[in-house]
């Protein structure tokens, strides 16, 4: 990757430009005030950049089973890609501790700090000792993760650590129960019960509550259960938290473990106040959870340390950073010629680490890269410009200083905040003096009369006139006031008529007349055109309202009673039926998902748009999405997999018009993109059936035999060589 920021700014002009895409602005002052919020990045603001904080290093796995620490086998077990004992950072050695006492923690620290070993080492470490003592099988930890994507994702880690000892010879036995299973896999499960269950809390209620043998069985076997792990522990909250809370309980009665000890993680729980005050916050969470108390020592938070020289402060290298900018050269030919650079001891105490006097260090929120320029200016006695190049420069640089054991020492995050946006409201004043603004509120800010109302504004698609929905109040005190556009319905006892105000102008194709409605709505049969009786109701007619609201006085405006049925400024027509969302647009007519498939379509194209990674060296270019809501998971992954078939067959009509001189036809379509999608190689991943020759069209469906596509034989082609084919061809043409 080139450049991290130009990637960014590629990627932010691409959604802006879809985002506006949806709506047209007739007018010039509205498009002025909306023009001015996109120019000053309202919804795109500018990102905010933050070094990853390095965590504190601890004692080794093996070192921890010298001291008697762990059981021994856990030495074979934990140890990396390389083969060298796996190194813990201080929060899981921290966990460690208190699960040899027999206490609960919760561990809240970052994406990627390890938080799975936390619970895990502790574990096996207790099923190793007690299977010396007694080697029955049963369960002895149960790890239960709000999705099964999570759950599928640690049965794989895990299993980078067991695997290696090879089929039936695992110390550890891991298994999955959430509900994907097959029967078999639930059978084996009940008969041979796994050390460690990892599973869903829905599944688990389910097993509680169900009387089927299996489950039960594998119930049976959770008896006196030692460990309990709620990963994601944010994710239990309200009505969801209530019932995870109330199956702990049964959870601890049902299987008869009063000593069982409960683990909660989260990456983000709190985050007002001291670290004392997160600490309580989160001991409070976990203890109603769990039903059990959960002192505020055991929250585990993170343990920071430097990478840069720890004895070179901000005020020791400030007057050394004017120079060091002036270099622009950013290169080091080792660590430790990186960790005395000014510029990176000053971009770490500034974006990586907060060093409160005396207290221990902490994250560093995240801030602008303009504001970090600024700081920095500040502090090197330069120019802004020259700071912000300078930050650029080293970030870019610094992402790919490795530590001996080959961890990124300063590896930065470049958070990006994207919004869709709503609506633009204004008075109901003439243009040039009315107010138009995008911040949602029901009375025009800073009026001296304070009851002036601001509508919101809805644009044709086609000619770009405004349109406001309002509710048409004619007892006691006739008013237009503001509704949403797809509200209909009055509230019971309230006499008011949904409809719409546009403002009259001079210009505007209707003026009221008969012969100004579509053509549809007029009745020519007689000597004098007329509105035919269906429409009357839904003609346009002419008011004038002032800024609150009240007819008879003020602006000239068309009331559009009802739905919104045709333009009275270019004339388009609608039918009734339908939405008038959809005939209307706001400021944004994307849908999340439309969103998310078009931010994700341009970072694929910009990933693969850079130079891929050499022979032999890993492709490291991914995409992950992250969601905490179960429902919006299942929703986008449906919705990326109708993405990715579209792509397919989008790209397979594109290859197959440009090996076809730009023309298909409807007898060479289908193999134009049968080739073009890579189904007519031998590599057996791509292709759809056994069937390995274009004449056979077998591979359309697997649900029923197809014929030929040359010689209409029943059944298999013989070129195939098809078990069952025909070799009676019904056609001379026929190759076979």
């Amino acid at each position: 990757m080139s450049n991290i920021f130009e990637f960014r700014r590629e990627l932010v002009d691409e959604y802006a430009a879809f985002s506006r895409s949806f709506t047209r602005i007739g007018v010039q002052d509205i498009r002025d005030a909306v023009d001015a919020e996109y120019a000053r990045q309202r919804y795109w603001p500018e990102p905010l950049i933050q070094v990853n904080p390095n965590y504190k290093r601890a004692q080794t796995v093996e070192q921890l089973v010298a001291e008697g620490l762990l059981h021994p086998r856990c030495a074979d077990i934990f140890r990396n890609g390389q083969g060298a004992s796996l190194q813990l950072f201080q929060h899981q050695q921290e966990s460690l501790v208190k699960s040899r006492v027999g206490q609960g923690y919760v561990v809240t620290t970052g994406t990627g700090s390890g938080k799975s070993l936390s619970f895990f080492i502790p574990i096996f470490d207790r099923i190793l000792r007690e299977k010396d003592i007694d080697p029955r099988p049963r369960t002895r930890a149960i790890v239960i993760y709000p999705m099964n994507a999570l759950a599928n994702s640690q049965l794989e880690e895990v299993g980078k650590f067991l695997d290696r000892f090879g089929e039936g010879h695992s110390p550890i036995r891991v298994a999955r129960y959430t509900g994907q299973e097959k029967t078999h896999e639930r059978v084996a499960i009940a008969e041979n019960p796994p050390d460690i269950l990892l599973t869903n809390f829905m599944m688990l209620e389910l097993i509680l509550t169900r009387y089927e043998e299996v489950d039960r069985r594998v119930v049976e076997h959770c008896e006196g259960l030692p460990f309990l792990v709620l990963d994601e522990l944010h994710t239990y909250r309200g009505r969801q938290g209530a019932d995870v809370a109330l199956l702990v309980r049964r959870l601890r009665e049902r299987f008869q473990a009063r000593d069982m000890v409960c683990i909660g993680t989260s990456a983000t729980m709190s985050s007002a106040g001291s670290a004392d005050d997160r600490k309580a916050v989160v001991a409070g969470v976990a203890s109603t959870l769990f039903g059990q108390a959960m002192p505020r020592e055991n929250v585990i938070g993170e343990t920071l340390e430097r990478v840069t020289d720890p004895t070179l402060s901000l005020a020791a290298i400030r007057t050394r950073l004017g120079h060091r900018l002036a270099q622009g050269r950013h290169a080091w030919r080792t660590t430790q010629d990186f960790a005395s650079d000014p510029l990176a001891v000053w971009v770490e105490l500034n974006l990586g680490l907060d060093m409160p006097e005396g207290g221990r260090p902490e994250r560093a929120r995240p801030i602008s890269l303009s504001a970090a320029a600024e700081r920095l200016a500040a502090d090197a006695g330069v120019g802004v410009d020259a700071a912000r190049d300078g930050l650029m420069g080293f970030f870019e640089a610094a992402q790919h200083v490795q530590a001996p054991d080959g961890r990124a020492l300063f590896a930065f995050k470049l958070h990006q905040f994207i919004s869709g946006p709503d609506k633009v409201l204004c008075t109901l004043e003439p243009v040039g003096k009315r107010l138009v603004t995008l911040d949602a509120q029901r009375f025009a800010p800073g009026r001296h009369d304070q009851r002036v109302l601001l509508y919101a504004a809805h644009f044709c698609r086609d000619c770009g006139q405004e349109y406001h929905p309002v509710w048409r109040h004619e007892r006691q005190a006739p008013q237009f006031l503001p509704r949403e556009i797809d509200d209909t319905s009055a509230e019971s006892g309230d006499e008011a008529s949904p409809g719409f105000l546009a403002p009259r102008r001079e210009g505007q194709d209707f003026q009221g007349e008969v012969t100004d409605f579509p053509d549809a709505w007029v009745d020519t049969s007689r000597d004098q055109p007329v509105l035919k009786p269906q429409y009357r109701a839904n003609a346009p007619v002419e008011v004038r309202v002032d800024a609150r609201g009240h007819p008879g006085v003020g602006e000239p405006f068309w009331f559009i009673p009802g739905k919104f049925r045709f333009c009275v400024n270019c004339g388009t027509l609608h039918e009734a039926t339908g939405r008038d969302i959809h005939r209307l647009a706001s400021l944004s007519g994307e849908g999340r998902s439309s969103a998310t498939t078009v931010i994700t379509l341009s970072l694929l194209r910009q990933l693969y748009a850079r130079q891929s990674p050499a022979a032999g060296v890993p492709d490291v270019r991914k995409l992950l999405g992250f969601t905490d809501n179960r429902q919006d998971a299942a929703l986008q992954a449906g919705h990326f997999n109708d993405f990715l078939f579209l792509l397919l067959l989008r790209a397979g009509l594109v290859g197959g018009l440009r090996a076809h001189q730009g023309a298909l036809t409807e007898d060479n379509l289908p193999d134009a993109v049968f080739q073009a999608l890579g189904f007519g190689g031998t590599d057996p991943a791509s292709s759809p059936s056994t069937c390995a020759t274009r004449s056979c069209w077998a591979w359309r469906s697997r649900r029923r035999k197809r014929r030929c596509g040359l010689c209409w034989a029943t059944g298999s082609c013989t070129t195939c060589a098809r078990a069952g084919a025909t070799t009676t061809p019904t056609s001379t043409n026929c190759a076979s």
